[in-house]
């Protein structure tokens, strides 16, 4: 499971980024996936565990399986 920083979430907009803590591009993190988490929203500067995801249809990444980072 890949760690990283909440870059900011909108929820107003249900979509925010995350920065992965090894340097890669930013992951797109939709509202869906905060939904199905422990969480009840993502707030700027939180540390947080994520899966990358692919979505069948359109081949997009984005982050899946929100978990507090250890």
């Amino acid at each position: 499971m890949a760690t990283g920083t909440v870059k900011w979430y909108n929820s107003t907009k249900g979509y925010g980024f995350i920065a992965p803590d090894d340097g890669s591009k930013d992951v797109f993190v939709h509202a869906s996936a905060v939904e199905t988490s422990d969480f009840s929203s993502l707030s700027e500067g939180q540390k947080i565990s994520f899966e990358l995801e692919r979505d069948a249809r359109s081949g997009k990444e984005s982050a899946g399986r929100l978990t507090v980072a250890p």
